[in-house]
C-alpha cells in the first residue's frame, strides 16, 4: 500500500463503538467503520444497489447493506453473500490524535 495523501474526515469520538459514519473525501463517498476496536474505510456505495453502506449494520468485521442484505468484508471489500457479487474499494485509514484520516489510494487487499 502506498503512503498516499490523507484527509481528515472526522474525529475519532464521532464514530460509534461498533458502526459506521458516512463522509466524503474529495467528492467520493466513504464509510468510516469501527468494528471490534479496529478502524476501516470502505466505499460508502453498495456495488449491487448503489445505496449507502454506512446506513447498514456492522458486525464481526463486516458491513451489511440495509437494502438487500449483502455483507462486505471490511478488510477487502469483498461481498460474502448475494445479491452483491462485486467488491467495493477499501481505503487506507489512520488515526492522528483524535483525528481520523483517510487516503483515497485503494489498499492492496
Amino acid at each position: 500500500m502506498s503512503e498516499g495523501t490523507f484527509t481528515r474526515v472526522c474525529a475519532l469520538s464521532d464514530l460509534p463503538d461498533e458502526g459506521a459514519l458516512g463522509v466524503e473525501v474529495g467528492g467520493t463517498p466513504v464509510a468510516v467503520v469501527r468494528s471490534e476496536g479496529e478502524l476501516y474505510a470502505i466505499s460508502d456505495i453498495c456495488s449491487h444497489a448503489e445505496v449507502n453502506l454506512s446506513e447498514g449494520e456492522v458486525e464481526d468485521g463486516t458491513i451489511e447493506c440495509w437494502l438487500h442484505g449483502s455483507c462486505f468484508e471490511l478488510t477487502s471489500g469483498k461481498p460474502i453473500n448475494p445479491p452483491a457479487v462485486k467488491a467495493v474499494p477499501t481505503y487506507a485509514v489512520k488515526i492522528d490524535g483524535d483525528d481520523v484520516l483517510v487516503s483515497l489510494d485503494t489498499t492492496d487487499s
